[in-house]
């Protein structure tokens, strides 16, 4: 099947699966890159080494249009921030990942909220593009446990590899897959986290203050000690009871933080003073 992709390493292996599996690639299109949180360098890699051509400004009606002319029979969508409008005209498959069990958790990233949320089992769906995001027909969906210690790290990586489960599905039969999807219902809408959830609260109980760190891992969250804002990704701590105000800084062993939570203390043992986009790649060692 002739294809081309739109996405960035996020969800890159999808793309990677679907080379392997004997799809013909036609184009790649990503977007432009932090490379401090979202990357696009393995997927641009791939499509240098197919000699395809790769856009990063936002598809567009000629872009399809284009797609047409070339024979494409889909385009496969996975970490890609623009809507896709108009594109049954010209094409007979549009298929889009989300990293969420359909139709709950529609929205930017809904994997951080998942862990706030304490939620026991999560999925990977693929499904139509549709007029309006994450809305289209079910495609295909793995639906996977969380543990109780789950981060977003592992979460991720659990995302990513259904991911490329699904991928092995539709390279064996997408047009099988397309005719049995079935259409979503009513589901729900999760907006993108803001700063104030991703801030660690001294005055909750250490468990809550763990689940936060745990919900945004190695992405960080912002913690305040001794009125020095930090950023952190790495915690463990422990109940006992203490007369400290929460959110003093009790002890300090070389990087090592301990800071009074409500009803324990909680010690940060991953922590920058700066964040990941200002520091070099050596100075989290």
């Amino acid at each position: 099947m002739r294809f081309a992709f739109a996405g960035i390493d996020f969800l890159g292996d999808v793309f990677r699966v679907l080379l392997d599996r004997g799809w013909t690639p036609l184009k790649l299109f990503s977007r432009p890159c932090d490379d401090v949180y979202d990357f696009n360098t393995q997927t641009a890699a791939w499509a240098r080494a197919a000699r395809i051509p790769m856009q990063t400004t936002r598809i567009g009606p000629a872009d399809l249009a284009g797609l047409n002319r070339m024979g494409c029979d889909a385009l496969i969508v996975a970490g890609y921030p623009w809507l896709i409008k108009d594109w049954e005209r010209f094409l007979p498959y549009g298929v889009n990942f989300h990293p969420s069990p359909l139709p709950e958790g529609r929205g930017p990233y809904p994997l951080f909220q998942a862990i706030l949320d304490g939620r026991d089992g999560w999925g990977m769906t693929a499904h139509a593009l549709a007029p309006s995001f994450d809305t289209g027909a079910i495609v295909a969906q793995r639906r996977f446990s969380l543990a109780p210690g789950e981060t977003h790290d592992t979460l991720l990586a659990k995302c990513q590899m259904a991911a490329k489960s699904i991928a092995g599905d539709l390279a064996d039969d997408l047009p099988g897959l397309w005719r049995e999807a079935s259409p979503q219902g009513k589901g729900s809408y999760w907006p993108r986290v803001n700063q104030a959830q991703r801030t660690l609260r001294w005055n909750e109980p250490v468990s809550e203050v763990l689940r936060t760190v745990r919900a945004f891992g190695s992405i960080e969250v912002f913690a305040q000690v001794s009125s020095t804002w930090i950023h952190v990704w790495e915690a463990a701590g422990w109940e006992e009871r203490h007369g400290y105000q929460p959110g003093t800084l009790v002890h300090r062993h070389r990087r090592h933080l301990i800071v009074a939570a409500r009803g324990g203390f909680v010690q940060l043992t991953g922590w920058h003073p700066q964040p990941r986009e200002r520091r070099r790649p050596e100075s989290r060692l």
